[in-house]
C-alpha cells in the first residue's frame, strides 16, 4: 500500500464509507480510533465520526438520548431522534466529506437502529429501514465491521471502565441484559442477510488481534 502517492489514494477511495457496529463495550470506539490512525500513516484522507454526534446539533440529540433522566422517551421517539441526529450528520459532514474523496470511519450508523430500536424495543424493522432511507438519503457504507460480543462481557468492560471518578451508565447502557442479547441477535440476523457488507469479527479477543482481522478485512473488501 505504500507505492501510492496521497492523490493516487484518495482517487482511488473515491469517497468511501466504513461504518463500525456492536453492542456497548464491544470496543467500537477504540477500534475506529486504532483504524483511523492506520489509514493517516498509510496516507489515505480519513475522517472519524460518532453517532449519534458529528456535529452541534446532533451531540445536543445525543445528551438527550443518553441521559439517564429521559426514561420516559417513548421508542419511536427515540428512533426519530437517533434518526434526527443520523440526518443532521449526513448533511453536514458525511455528504460533503466522501464527495470529496474522503474515506469516513463511523463510529455506530444505521444497523445500530436495527439492533438497537428494531430488536431491543421491539419496532417493526422494515419501518426501521424506511426511516434509515429517509434519515441518510441512502447513504450506506460500503464495509460495516461487526464487533460482536457476549452481553455480559460487555457489561463487565463497562463496570471496569467506569471507575471511581468516571461518569455512570448512560440511559441505553443501564438497559437489561436480555435488552442486549436481542439487540445482538438482531445484529446477527442483518449480518446473515447482507453477509458481503457486514462481517462479523470476534470482539472477545485481544485489541491487537481485533485491530488487525479488522484492518486485513478493510484492506480487502476495499482493494486498498
Amino acid at each position: 500500500m505504500g507505492s501510492l502517492n496521497r492523490h493516487q489514494k484518495q482517487s482511488q477511495l473515491r469517497g468511501l464509507l466504513i461504518s463500525i457496529e456492536g453492542i456497548d463495550g464491544a470496543g467500537k470506539s477504540t477500534i475506529a480510533g486504532q483504524l483511523e490512525r492506520k489509514f493517516i500513516a498509510e496516507g489515505y484522507p480519513v475522517q472519524l465520526v460518532r453517532e449519534p454526534g458529528g456535529t452541534i446539533i446532533s451531540e445536543r440529540i445525543r445528551e438527550l438520548l443518553l441521559d439517564p433522566g429521559n426514561q420516559q422517551i417513548a421508542a419511536k421517539t427515540e428512533a426519530l431522534l437517533y434518526a434526527a441526529a443520523r440526518a443532521q450528520l449526513v448533511a453536514e459532514v458525511i455528504q460533503p466529506n466522501l464527495e470529496a474523496g474522503q474515506l469516513v470511519i463511523c463510529d455506530r450508523y444505521t444497523d445500530s437502529t436495527l439492533a438497537y430500536q428494531g430488536g431491543g424495543r421491539g419496532i417493526d424493522l422494515e419501518w426501521l429501514r424506511d426511516l434509515n432511507r429517509l434519515a441518510t438519503g441512502g447513504v450506506r457504507p460500503e464495509v460495516t465491521l461487526l464487533l460482536d460480543l457476549d452481553p455480559q462481557i460487555g457489561r463487565n468492560r463497562r463496570s471496569t471502565r467506569q471507575g471511581p471518578g468516571r461518569p455512570g451508565e448512560d440511559r441505553l447502557e443501564a438497559e437489561s441484559e436480555a435488552f442486549y442479547h436481542r439487540v445482538r441477535e438482531t445484529y446477527l440476523q442483518v449480518a446473515r442477510e447482507e453477509p458481503q457488507r457486514l462481517r462479523v469479527m470476534d470482539a472477545s479477543k485481544p485489541l491487537p488481534e481485533v485491530v488487525e482481522e479488522a484492518w486485513e478485512i478493510l484492506a480487502q473488501s476495499l482493494n486498498l
